[in-house]
């Protein structure tokens, strides 16, 4: 019951905003309750949870009973955090939106409230025509909140971004069909493996586009940069977890041939989009540029942990999941604060922001650090777990991962020096004629910060709590598989 109502309430909650009038000062209001009202049942729902066993909250219903279709969610460990992931993101970036007086504000709030449904649904179906459809529901609202509330350039934007994910859908809808119809069910609970590579490669491409990986990223760019800095912050943060929870939920426990077969092809794109988006988060000249390729290299390091084969790998991907996209969030958000405040987040027209304004230089030393995964903070958890992982397949993949490590130092400690120190840029005001953050700033992003925090001094409360324990030979055999294979 706990999974249906976190996926209906903000859905329920968006029909209500389009539906009945009402002022914007109650539009956002509404999303901000609904949105906080998911925090504190996911919450509740954690307290609860069994982390030792497998599939919990269940909920199924009979959908199309000759197609073997139901709506079956449910929550297994790593999917709960990943949940959690979302209300939390989605909460803060709902926040932002009432805090920058977002126009439209019942169309734009209507569809902040289901996105965040229609994400948590992605994360509990455990029907594949279910998962379809919450997979498409999830990027509808994010084309209207690209094109409509983006940037200058925000229909082009808008059109990669449609371009690339329709590609990537059709796909996965074909593989799905394909592997529906070959096990005489959607369920993913009670259907077999499949040695096929071509319906894996259709999961996998669909996945490698939302992660994105190299050479699918073409859509990053200016989908990041265009969207609204909330936007962004969900894009990245969270959206991008939807082919975490595909490669883990999906393709790994279902394609164990197809994994093997292509294992080393997927490691080795990973490892240079990790290298290819650290450089490229060297060579941003703005804000937004570097936190948006620095999305890229993280991804790539997460997807070398899915596959490395290894319970070790994947608890750290699950981690580094998790912390990616607290970290991502928070410095998109923060981004979107320099660029109200003072017009620009180019880096040629900032510097000297820390002179005057200490929480603001705290906050973005603060994210900083965890950017850099100092020892002691749980990035460095996450990446330590990763690469010692990923070192059984192959020690070049964890020299790789060792050296876009050193280059995070150099673009992170670039980006906080470009913002706070050198001379005075021509957009920022003397400290007396522009204030520091504000309550209300603080109030939206130090709750990912305080989450970075908690998770640093117990990151095992993720990675130890992700799958059930022990495995018997990596993550696919966490889940339930039927005795004998589907009819």
């Amino acid at each position: 019951m706990l999974t249906t109502i976190l996926i209906v309430l903000p859905l329920a909650a968006a029909l209500v905003v389009w539906v009945v009038p009402m002022p914007r000062e109650w539009a956002g209001g509404l999303a901000f309750v609904t949105a906080f009202a998911e925090v504190g049942l996911w919450v509740g729902g954690a307290a609860r949870f069994d982390y030792g066993g497998g599939l919990q909250f269940e909920a199924r219903r009979a959908w199309f009973s000759d197609l073997g279709v139901s709506y079956h969610v449910g929550f297994f460990g790593f999917s709960l955090w990943l949940a959690g992931l979302t209300v939390v993101v989605c909460a803060l970036a709902i926040a932002y939106g009432v805090w920058a007086e977002r126009e439209r504000s019942r169309a734009y709030f209507g569809l902040m409230l289901f996105l965040t449904g229609s994400i948590v649904g992605v994360f509990a179906a455990q029907d594949l025509l279910l998962f379809s459809a919450f997979f498409e529901g999830m990027l509808i609202p994010l084309y209207v909140l690209v094109g409509v509330w983006g940037g200058p350039r925000r229909a082009t934007a808008t059109l990669l971004f449609v371009i690339y994910t329709v590609a990537g859908s059709m796909l996965m809808l074909a593989s799905i069909v394909a592997f529906g119809i070959s096990q005489g069910t959607f369920s993913l609970v009670d259907s077999g493996t499949s040695s096929n590579d071509w319906i894996f490669l259709g999961f996998a491409v669909a996945f490698a586009v939302k992660s994105p990986l190299v050479p699918f990223h073409g859509w990053l760019r200016t989908a990041y940069t265009e969207a609204s800095p909330e936007v962004s912050a969900i894009l990245s943060g969270v959206v991008s977890k939807a082919a975490v929870y595909g490669f883990v939920r999906i393709c790994l426990p279902k394609f164990p041939e197809p994994v093997d077969d292509f294992r080393t092809t997927i490691l080795v794109l990973a490892a240079a989009g990790l290298a290819y988006g650290s450089l490229l988060a060297f060579r941003q000249p703005d804000l937004r540029g570097v936190v948006a390729y620095s999305s890229l290299g993280q991804m790539s390091l997460i997807v070398l942990g899915i596959f490395a084969s290894s319970q070790t790998g994947l608890d750290g991907a699950v981690l580094h999941s998790v912390n990616h996209g607290l970290v991502s969030a928070a410095m998109f958000l923060f981004a979107g604060f320099v660029e109200r405040s003072y017009g620009s987040g180019e880096f040629a027209r900032l510097g000297g922001a820390a002179k005057g304004r200490p929480l603001l230089a705290t906050i973005l030393m603060t994210a900083g650090m965890f950017t850099l995964a100092v020892p002691g903070s749980s990035n460095f958890a996450g990446e330590f777990l990763i690469l010692a992982g990923v070192f059984r397949q192959g020690w070049g993949y964890s020299v790789v991962g060792a050296v876009a490590i050193v280059l995070a130092a150099m673009y992170t400690l670039r980006l906080i020096s470009a913002v706070l120190h050198e001379r005075r840029g021509a957009a920022v005001p003397a400290a007396d004629e522009a204030p520091d953050l504000q309550g209300d700033q603080l109030f939206i992003v130090v709750p990912l910060l305080a989450c970075l925090l908690a998770l640093s001094v117990w990151p095992n409360a993720v990675s130890g709590h992700a799958f059930p324990r022990p495995f018997a030979s990596g993550a696919w055999s966490a889940y339930p598989q039927p005795a004998e294979p589907a009819p």
